[in-house]
């Protein structure tokens, strides 16, 4: 004997809004191949870095009147894509054509993404040195605000790391309680505490939070980033912070973003 339930409709669930980290491929040309080939090289720097990660295309800035859309193999892009650990979910900037196509594929249309896109004040990064694709965060109506991030304990990190080893706090701050040796690097979607020398690189903020900063007791890195924003060694610190215990924040102008650099008191 069946039984049917009283219960209303909605008494089964709720629809409410939610929140979702997202990150957007800003695509230079329809070459996949050369894609593939430039995603590859980037991630074997830094594997993991995108696993699973829901990917919005960007194809606003190809010029179609000079690129054959036709030659574009976009089933192959999101091929490529997923092998990579990313997860192809929108498109946005295409004509009706490609529109059409990633639809079918199962893209939604992201037109009305905003993907921050900050003025860059130093040399890119050797490890996102690749001009075809270009990661980047992207900010949307279903995206956490960045004094959401991170969410996760921080990670604590408490024997030094040497020339070549990457350490990466995703979705979280990261603490290192030992040296930063030159050649190292470490990233962090948060804060980075550095509690003794860091000498290699610090990104913090990774996947677009500009609330987060870089503290080092010794401060005298390679290069430090913010959100995307980035200074080398080429640029040196100025002496009031260059050896000193010191912190790293992301000020924002009419001229775009840009490093701070402060003497923390002790």
């Amino acid at each position: 004997m069946s039984t049917v339930s009283e219960s209303t409709p909605t008494s089964c669930y709720d629809i409410k809004s939610a929140d979702l980290s997202l990150v957007a491929l800003v695509l230079k040309t329809t070459d996949v191949f050369l894609i593939e080939k430039a995603l590859r090289a980037q991630l074997a720097e830094s594997p993991g870095f995108f696993e699973q990660d829901p990917v919005i295309i960007d194809v606003g800035f190809l010029d179609f009147e000079n690129l054959s859309e036709a030659s574009f193999d976009f089933p192959r892009l999101l091929s490529v894509l997923r092998e990579q650990g990313m997860l192809p979910l929108a498109i946005k900037g295409a004509q009706e054509a490609l529109f059409q196509q990633a639809k079918a594929l199962g893209l939604v249309d992201a037109s009305d993404a905003r993907i921050r896109r900050s003025v860059q004040l130093a040399e890119p990064m050797a490890m996102a040195s690749v001009p075809e694709v270009v990661p980047a965060s992207v900010s949307v109506p279903v995206s956490p605000p960045a004094s959401a991030l991170p969410v996760l304990g921080p990670m604590v990190i408490d024997k030094p790391l040497r020339s070549g080893q990457q350490v990466y706090a995703k979705g979280r701050d990261l603490i290192v309680l030992a040296m930063v040796n030159a050649g190292a690097e470490v990233i962090a979607d948060g804060h980075i505490h550095i509690y003794a020398a860091l000498r290699g690189k610090a990104i913090a903020g990774a996947r677009g939070n500009t609330q987060a900063r870089i503290f080092a007791q010794v401060m005298a890195p390679e290069l430090i980033s913010i959100a995307g924003i980035y200074r080398t060694s080429e640029n040196a610190l100025p002496k009031e912070v260059l050896g000193l215990a010191a912190q790293v924040s992301l000020q924002t102008g009419p001229d775009g973003d840009k490093l701070l650099v402060l003497p923390l008191q002790t």
